[in-house]
């Protein structure tokens, strides 16, 4: 028996061999670990950002401006003689053309005046031709024979004035639009000057905005404007810049520009509050980021850039050591430990101050600074210093 496990007993030579296989494996383990434990304190430590990339596209520089919307011309429409209201003709919402016959008024004492002018009028003619007849005989001074024309000349006006008395019982459009307001009823006793309708004249409509002084020298007539209302979603109404105030108000320092608006469809209305957007210059396909990521302070403009943690090291600012010890004050002969050393983190957080060309709402144009493929942070700027470590999520263009 003892011979049989003397047989199979591993020597000393056996036991080294392990032991060297054992050692490295073990150190390998030691090192992975350390290595894990390294990139999961960056990870840990550092300031989680979302990120874009910069991009191509077309920007354009615009002003914008809101304004209520109102029409070309308007008219109230006011009965010139007293009467009884005796029929409405038309209703608010009704289209109207100018000269159109809107309502009447009790018309009999008007018709009567006119009847007893015609009557008068027809006698002084009569007159006036004897009175002529019996002048060429001498049988009728001249003066007697003026007198009687001046009286016929008179009876003339007052029978053109009841005729036209007459023709005020019947109201009339004095512009073509639409009936916004009917201020009456049938059977109310009008007044003169009574307001009975107001009537506007959508096509145009206009919309006059105050503009500061900066834009004097950027808008100009017959610009497009783009205008978007709050009752109509998700439609936008082209327009153009119909004139501009020569002058500036000194008291708000603002100039008026008006806007007119042709809608076939009937759909903007007078009163309307409108969002315009006036265009006037645009660049095609340049690089932009998003308004977001600009930081403006110190009368620069910057942003942050998102470079990879080796770069920085190799830019010879390691992140994570503000506040370490400094190199050159530590003993020669002390050694770091794995786990003294700082870790170097995938990604970090640089200032770089840029310079951008025109914006819209949302993004601006880079003209120096940046490079395509370079991306900004446009999330989390408030906890991001130069130098910070970031965990880098992908944003949203």
């Amino acid at each position: 028996m003892h011979s049989f496990f003397s047989r199979f007993s591993p020597g000393a030579g056996t036991f080294a061999i392990l032991l060297a296989v054992a050692v490295p494996l073990l150190a390998s383990c030691n090192k992975e670990d350390g290595t894990a434990k390294a990139e999961q304190a960056a990870a840990d430590t550092s300031v989680p950002v979302e990120a874009v990339a910069v991009s191509r596209r077309s920007i354009s520089a615009s002003y914008t401006g809101t304004a209520t919307l109102e029409p070309e011309s308007e008219a109230q429409v006011a009965a010139k003689i007293s009467g009884v209201l005796l029929e409405l003709m038309v209703e608010e919402g009704d289209q109207v053309k100018a000269g159109q016959v809107l309502a009447r008024l009790d018309d009999e004492n008007p018709r009567l005046n006119l009847a007893k002018a015609q009557a008068s009028l027809r006698k002084l003619e009569n007159d006036h031709r004897r009175a002529n007849e019996m002048f060429e005989r001498k049988l009728l001074s001249a003066e007697q024979n003026d007198k009687i024309r001046y009286d016929l000349e008179t009876q003339r006006a007052t029978y053109e004035l009841a005729k036209l008395e007459l023709s005020y019982t019947k109201i009339t459009a004095p512009i073509s639009g639409v009936i916004s307001r009917r201020l009456v009823k049938v059977g109310n006793f009008i007044q003169v000057n009574q307001a009975l309708f107001q009537i506007d004249n959508f096509d145009p409509l206009l919309a006059v905005l105050n503009v500061p002084e900066r834009e004097l020298n950027t808008l100009r007539a017959d610009q497009v404007v783009h205008m978007s209302v709050d009752s109509i979603v998700g439609q936008v109404f082209d327009g153009r810049i119909e004139r501009i105030s020569p002058v500036v108000d000194p008291a708000t320092g603002t100039f008026r520009v008006t806007c007119e608006f042709h809608d076939k469809s009937g759909r903007l209305k007078s009163g309307m509050f409108g969002r315009l957007k006036i265009i006037y210059a645009e660049h095609a396909d340049v690089p932009t980021i998003p308004r977001s990521a600009l930081i403006e302070e110190d009368g620069e403009t910057a942003v942050f850039v998102v470079i990879p943690g080796s770069e920085a090291v190799v830019a010879g600012k390691k992140p994570g050591n503000e506040g370490s010890v400094d190199p050159a004050t530590k003993p020669k002969n002390e050694k770091k430990s794995e786990k003294d050393k700082t870790p170097i983190p995938a990604w970090v957080a640089k200032r770089r101050v840029i310079k951008v060309g025109y914006g819209d709402a949302n993004h601006v144009e880079v003209l120096d600074g940046l490079s395509e493929g370079d991306r900004v942070i446009t999330l989390g700027l408030s906890a991001v210093r130069d130098g910070t470590a970031v965990q880098v999520l992908e944003g949203v263009q």
